[in-house]
């Protein structure tokens, strides 16, 4: 590995104080935050505005945002994100971590759709596949994202819908999907037990984008032979932990 370039380090340290607060900052407000000399301090503040990196706040002197610069460069890292590669690499994280089957996937209309899958390495595991489309109520990962939509937008999705069972333990009772619903949100992550498969339970997390909306989930699914309690709780952090982290590479910077 190469030296670190002092210079620059400091430079992108600037740029970094820009990501929290109200997005403005002053000379002095750089120097006791970052413990730099005033001289460099303003040299750098200087070359950064003078290759659009910062830009003067109107009306207020020696003030500076973040510029154009900036903007274009975190808009072209997000033109080269793609939501299935990310997913995928990041399922296989926790798939290593946890050797279950960990799945990624969206809501469309009142279904889900798998756009990520790795699988167990268990001779026994979960049947599925990417692009593979199920209802939402049924699924962990649907329930998730049900729960994550605005009342209204939720209401305009699930009133008048028939909610078909996959199984015996499937909802179908709108009254006591919308119970479930809550109880997620509450939780901040979606269980299923046989819901969509007799012999499966899954668990899910949200996964938010850089406005901080949930634009997918992510699930690792086990079969009841290695369900537990304690294991479920196991599966559920790891699943939180993955959104996370898939939620970070989107530019989701969390709380």
């Amino acid at each position: 590995m190469g030296r670190l370039v002092p210079a620059v380090t400091r430079a992108l340290d600037i740029l970094e104080l820009f990501l929290d607060g109200d997005g403005t900052l002053a000379a002095p407000d750089v120097i006791r935050k970052l413990q730099l000399p005033r001289t460099t301090v303003h040299e750098l503040l200087t070359t950064l505005a003078a290759r659009s990196y910062l830009a003067a706040v109107p009306g207020q002197p020696g003030r500076y945002r973040l510029g154009v610069r900036s903007y274009q460069l975190g808009s072209r890292y997000a033109e080269q994100l793609d939501l299935a590669t990310e997913g995928g690499h990041v399922a296989r994280e926790i798939a290593e971590t946890c050797d279950e089957t960990v799945h990624v996937a969206i809501l469309e209309g009142t279904d889900v759709i798998y756009i990520a899958k790795v699988d167990s390495t268990h001779a026994v595991r979960m049947v599925s596949a990417a692009g593979r489309r199920l209802p939402a109520h049924c699924t962990s990962v649907g329930k998730m994202l049900l729960a994550a939509l605005p009342a209204d937008e939720l209401e305009s999705r699930i009133a008048g819908h028939e909610f078909t069972a996959m199984t015996p333990a499937s909802i179908t009772d709108p009254q006591v999907l919308r119970a479930e619903l809550a109880g997620i949100r509450e939780r901040g992550v979606a269980v299923e037990h046989r819901e969509s498969n007799p012999d499966v339970s899954c668990v899910a997390a949200p996964v938010r984008d850089s406005a901080g909306r949930v634009v997918a989930a992510l699930s690792i699914s086990a079969p009841m032979i290695r369900w537990s309690d304690a294991r479920e709780e196991e599966l559920a952090r790891l699943a939180t932990k993955g959104a996370g982290a898939l939620s970070a590479r989107l530019g989701h910077r969390g709380r």
